[in-house]
């Protein structure tokens, strides 16, 4: 009895000492890899969405000519999620817009500032502070000339140990003046995962 007693406490002590020499290890991954560690959309394939999307656009022989003399004004619609993820489609919408600005095509309105731009434009005008030769006007924005949309949608289906996810995402971009759709392209990422039979 003694020597179960004894050997309890051995264990707890040195269940305790490795516990508490315990460390977590934190270093940095690839921002670019596309190695998947699950069927959820992650950021692997954000950049995927982005470079397909953006390439797709600026290649596509109507648009590459409109942009060959000048950059078209876009406006972007938030990222319609129709899937059953919680998605941060806000960050899709900026890897795509930043690619787009970055390929000195296009000029963007960020109709997300609006209300602020509002505040500083009032302030300009109002408060007596700014002299009224550099003060800004309502009303002088440039208007937008196409606006971009799109959808995400996914299709799951499981049979055993088995899922399967089927991504699509769809950006068109609409002519605002004369209301013909000018450009329309989707990408398709598809996940398949395997329980294994061991481990959970």
């Amino acid at each position: 009895m003694r020597y179960l007693r004894s050997l309890l406490l051995c264990l707890s002590i040195a269940a305790m000492f490795l516990a508490g020499c315990a460390t977590t290890t934190v270093q940095y991954g690839d921002a670019g890899s596309a190695k998947p560690i699950g069927t959820d959309f992650g950021s692997s394939d954000l950049q995927q969405i982005a470079e397909a999307m953006v390439d797709s656009l600026i290649t596509f022989p109507p648009v590459a000519e409109q942009t060959s003399q000048r950059r078209p004004v876009l406006s972007v619609d938030k990222v319609k999620n129709k899937t059953m993820q919680h998605i941060d489609t806000e960050s899709v919408t900026d890897s795509i817009r930043a690619k787009l600005i970055k390929s000195g095509k296009f000029r963007f309105i960020d109709r997300t500032t609006d209300e602020a731009a509002v505040e500083e434009i009032k302030t300009q005008q109002e408060s007596g502070l700014v002299d009224k030769k550099t003060a800004v006007e309502f009303g002088r924005q440039i208007g937008a000339e196409f606006l971009l949309t799109a959808n995400f949608a996914e299709i799951v289906q499981k049979a055993g140990s088995v899922t399967d996810v089927y991504y699509k995402f769809t950006m068109n971009l609409k002519n605002l003046k004369t209301g013909i759709l000018e450009w329309s392209d989707e990408k398709e990422i598809r996940k398949i995962s395997k329980r294994s039979m061991f481990g959970g």
